[in-house]
């Protein structure tokens, strides 16, 4: 067994194989870019070494530098993660010709597979069910057209080195097709350094599910179940699950066995992942193989019992896999929500900044797992990815892991910055989820106009309200009880408050009980609200009405911010009277900001498509921006001209920040 590994990544996944290494009394060593000098990988890794600029293609994706670093170091093995160099077959022979060791499937399994187009001949010459399409580069926007309308439309345009959803489109027509071409031969390019594109059939109402394989260097491959992974937006998965609420055991078994076929196929040593396209009639198709472990790998871990890192290390020292398929368990159901930092009330836009408060749920064993890779204090830098965290919840059965990933999503604090916690908690208790009905457009269909929130009935604002009131009474309480200790300044804690919320007065009488209020809100009924709550503090944890609750408190001055099953809402509490009088005050008029574009978030300006007194027609491209890896066109939502352009090619923007000016 290997005494010392480098992790050639960062962030979650590098603390999630370090922990792994611990456990097993493997020593680690980490790498990290200059941004990621204060990182918590660093921190957790037994050593640490730079390896340049926070660029990733000046770090984390030089090899060179990473090797330089396993012999500085005297490490042994090399375990990629996922993303960067993990599914980089040079990087992957030339660690292996340096005599260190990859924690990964060999040069050459990566090879076969990291090509679309390559991969798809091998799987249909190992029998594995293949989506009708053109397998060959194509060349031209007409040749994709042509082809698109040979197949049939709808098709979906692939980059042939493409992953994580980039150098991907769907086309229902002939323009689609050929402006999807373009972005997708464009984007490959930039993010890949290869611009070959295929077209094959788009499957309607797909779902997404990957078999886990399991392979070693003695010829054994098993694989450990399925994982459901249809909830996506834009290609990128959101919520994962094992095992699948749609697949029957044939099915499932099924594609199983197709999955070890494709992997013997290659040779295939270590963990991966086969990933097939499952239409409404349970038919499914090859999509791709990912030689690397995935993002969602803990539910597999959770309903089978086995460690996967352990596992990936294990492989790479030459041991034989410990058991065989007829032994693999498959127990309990698994949820994974993927935390974000991106504010999914504006489009999604990634939101970068330092973490204020960050307190994630308190970990469960067997129950709720967090696998971060940030800290209190930490800064989620524009260089990387969105991803803050990983929940991940476990019950016997699939109501009693939503309910538990609801809880857990409840109590996830994270201030500084926006996150995707608001649509993860209203994504779990929605109807279509919790009954298993959704397809991989789930996100598109029920949120056509964007995510606003979960929908709420003035019941769910009722209980909102008497929360608001019976901390507020509280607060007022202790006013009262420091105003005694003053001379002359002895008052009451007033009973009686109107909480404004959602455009609405909910007017409220609190009494203190014991552990808590009992609060009678007109027209709502009686509530009581139990629990113990600090001053100041992001959770209020207790009892509403006899049943478990937990919601989030954030005050700005007279606005407390209320979070709890997706529901987000701004309330203010005051007396009766001062509602009365607020409702005859005088508005001031926001300022008219619509003759400016700006910065929906932040971000490096990379290009800047018009100029000075340029008439640009609606819908025109205006300028890109790009942050977390993703570029972000920006377009003209109506006719106009420009009258001055205020930002720069290559400037870093911060969000609101001018950049063209129009008359």
């Amino acid at each position: 067994m290997f005494e010392k590994i480098l992790i050639a990544n960062r962030g979650e996944i590098a603390c999630r194989v370090i922990k792994t290494a611990r456990k097993m009394g493997i020593k680690t060593v980490a790498v990290y870019s200059e941004a990621d000098k204060d990182a918590r990988h660093v921190e957790l890794a037994d050593e640490a070494v730079c390896i340049g600029p926070a660029p990733s293609k000046e770090s984390y994706l030089v090899a060179e530098k990473i090797i330089a670093a396993c012999k500085q170091t005297g490490a042994q093995a090399v375990h990629p993660g996922y993303g960067f160099l993990s599914e980089n077959e040079d990087f992957s022979r030339r660690v292996e010709e340096e005599g260190i060791t990859f924690i990964g499937p060999k040069h050459y399994s990566i090879a076969a597979m990291g090509d679309k187009i390559a991969s798809k001949k091998l799987a249909n010459e190992a029998r594995v069910n293949t989506i009708p399409g053109y397998n060959d580069p194509i060349e031209t926007p007409e040749q994709a057209v042509k082809i698109a309308q040979e197949i049939g439309y709808p098709v979906m345009i692939k980059a042939s080195a493409g992953g994580g959803g980039k150098g991907l489109r769907v086309a229902f027509d002939d323009k689609e097709a050929h402006e999807g071409f373009t972005s997708c031969r464009n984007e490959a390019r930039n993010a890949f350094g290869d611009d070959r594109v295929f077209i094959e059939k788009f499957v309607e109402q797909p779902r997404h599910i990957e078999i886990q394989v399991l392979g070693d260097a003695h010829g054994n491959v098993v694989y450990l179940w399925e994982r459901e992974c249809s909830i996506q937006r834009r290609h990128q998965k959101l919520i994962e699950e094992a095992p699948s609420p749609f697949l029957t055991e044939e099915v499932c078994r099924a594609m199983g066995e197709q999955a070890v076929a494709l992997a013997k196929a290659v040779k295939y040593q270590s963990a991966g992942t086969v990933e097939f396209v499952v239409g409404k009639d349970r038919s499914f198709y090859f999509l791709e193989m990912n030689t690397r472990l995935q993002v969602e790998h803990p539910v597999t871990e959770f309903i089978t019992g086995l460690d996967l890192v352990e596992q990936m290390i294990r492989v790479a020292a030459g041991e034989k896999l410990s058991f065989t398929q007829a032994e693999i368990k498959r127990e309990g159901w698994a949820i994974e929500c993927r935390i974000n930092a991106e504010d999914p009330y504006r489009g999604f836009l990634p939101s970068t900044g330092r973490l204020i408060t960050y307190r994630p749920p308190e970990e469960i064993e067997g129950q709720l797992r967090v696998d971060t890779g940030v800290y209190e204090g930490g800064e989620i830098s524009m260089y990387y990815d969105s991803m803050i965290a990983k929940l991940i919840a476990c019950g016997k059965t699939r109501e009693e892991a939503a309910k538990r990933m609801s809880a857990g999503l409840d109590a996830f604090v994270i201030r500084g910055l926006s996150s995707n916690i608001p649509l993860q908690a209203t994504l779990v208790q929605h109807p279509r989820f919790l009954s298993g009905d959704f397809t991989t457009a789930f996100i598109a269909e029920e949120y056509p106009d964007g995510f606003q929130g979960a929908v709420v009935d003035r019941q769910a604002y009722m209980r909102l309200a008497a929360i608001a009131a019976s901390l507020y009474k509280r607060i007022d309480r202790r006013e009262a009880e420091i105003s005694g200790q003053l001379p002359g300044h002895s008052r009451k804690p007033n009973g009686h408050y109107s909480v404004l919320m959602a455009e609405q007065r909910f007017n409220c009488e609190v009494f203190s009980i014991e552990g808590g209020e009992r609060v009678l809100v007109e027209d709502g009924g009686e509530h009581s609200v139990i629990g113990t709550w600090g001053f100041g503090e992001p959770r209020f944890v207790g009892m509403l009405d006899g049943k478990p609750i937990t919601v989030q408190i954030e005050r700005h001055g007279t606005v407390w911010r209320l979070f709890h099953a997706g529901i987000r809402v701004d309330a203010q509490v005051f007396a009766p009277r001062i509602v009365d009088l607020l409702a005859v005050m005088p508005r001031k008029a926001p300022p008219d900001l619509s003759k400016f574009l700006l910065a929906p978030m932040p971000g490096l300006l990379t290009d800047l498509a018009v100029s000075a007194g340029q008439e640009v027609k609606a819908g025109e491209r205006l300028a890109a921006i790009e942050a977390m890896k993703m570029e972000n066109v920006l377009r003209a939502e109506r006719d106009c001209v420009v009258d001055e352009v205020l930002a720069k090619p290559g400037e870093s923007l911060s969000v609101d920040q001018a950049i063209i000016s129009f008359r």
